[in-house]
């Protein structure tokens, strides 16, 4: 199974909601708080292509954008198959 990585920030609705979502597929997942370190924003901005909102996801090295774009993986039923 690939590693996924969601880079979150405080009170955020749309990282809350992608860590259920992928809860509820039952795939573990590492969450980067984007506010807990210096240096983490640029990380997540950096491997993104310059996107800079949360959430950010990846599966390994795969970007897959936020939110929305984990939501139609799943709609689609290709969100397991992706993180194989």
């Amino acid at each position: 199974m690939k590693k996924v990585t969601v880079y979150t920030g405080p009170g955020c609705a749309f990282c809350n909601a992608a860590k259920k979502l992928l809860i509820r597929n039952n795939i573990p997942f590492n969450e980067i708080n984007i506010a807990i370190e210096e240096g983490l924003r640029e990380e997540m901005i950096k491997k993104s292509n310059g996107k800079r909102t949360i959430p950010q996801i990846f599966f390994d090295n795969y970007h897959v954008g936020g939110y929305e774009e984990l939501r139609v993986l799943e709609k689609k039923g290709e969100l397991l198959n992706l993180i194989k």
